[in-house]
């Protein structure tokens, strides 16, 4: 795996991490790393052609997570690679399949895309907990969904933070919507139970009730049973058909709770 990290950021996270990686997988094409000023950006990667692109916040690579977020952005660029149904579905085409002909408030859409996020992370990181462990994420998982829980506010334009770090924001940012924590509880939760990673009475279960109690209008146990029991090996038209009614059920949720 040809590694090259550009900036003045660390490079032993990454290094560390492609190690780890090679473990059990490999990158045909090579892996530039930018390490950015920007703190909000986090983590993302980007694909071309003849390369992958790592972005990476200094905030983050020198973060005690640098090694675990690298490693999971590799496993989006193998999944990438490799034309997995994750990776290659246009959530446009998601979108009309689920949506079309009905008006969608554009703060609900995002939180679509953030759902196909989910699931994309759901098949990035059947990778990195097979070559890594996953004690730091579960740590992570748990602090994230604390603070949203915290920081909750009414329905509004808001700023939505994926467990790993990708964010898109609307407008007018105020906090976490608890329409989309419950969202991201049921992803916590699915993601550490599909490997096994937390006891029956580990605190992100009573943060996720929480959360479901801040948003019954969002079936949690439905979304939970969702992502942790996705085909391991989908075909395309199954994954679609996964996202499609993902789609609609959050979308029927929150129109309903609006009106």
């Amino acid at each position: 795996m040809d590694l090259r990290v550009q900036g003045s950021g660390p490079t032993a996270p990454f290094l560390s991490a492609r190690d780890l990686f090679e473990t059990e997988r490999d990158l045909s094409l090579p892996v530039q790393v930018r390490v950015r000023e920007d703190p909000d950006e986090r983590t993302w990667a980007a694909h071309y052609d003849d390369h992958h692109v790592l972005n990476i916040s200094r905030q983050a690579a020198t973060s005690a997570m640098a090694r675990e977020l690298a490693l999971h952005e590799f496993a989006h660029m193998a999944r990438h690679e490799e034309g997995h149904p994750s990776h290659v579905q246009s959530m446009a085409e998601i979108i009309y399949l689920a949506l079309g002909g009905q008006r969608v408030e554009r703060r609900t859409l995002t939180h679509c895309y953030q759902i196909a996020n989910h699931a994309k992370d759901i098949y990035a990181d059947d990778i990195t907990l097979s070559v890594g462990p996953g004690e730091k994420l579960l740590a992570f998982l748990e602090s994230a969904l604390a603070a949203a829980i915290r920081d909750r506010s009414p329905p509004s334009n808001s700023a939505v933070a994926a467990p790993w770090g990708r964010v898109t924001v609307e407008p007018t940012v105020t906090g976490p919507d608890p329409s989309i924590t419950a969202v991201n509880a049921a992803f916590a939760l699915a993601l550490v139970e599909r490997h096994d990673l937390l006891e029956s009475d580990h605190r992100l279960y009573d943060l996720a009730r929480i959360a479901a109690a801040d948003a019954p209008h969002v079936d949690l146990e439905a979304f939970r049973q969702q992502f942790r029991d996705l085909a391991r090996d989908p075909d395309p038209s199954t994954y679609r058909q996964v996202l499609v009614e993902c789609t609609r059920s959050y979308v029927s949720a929150t129109e309903q709770a609006a009106d």
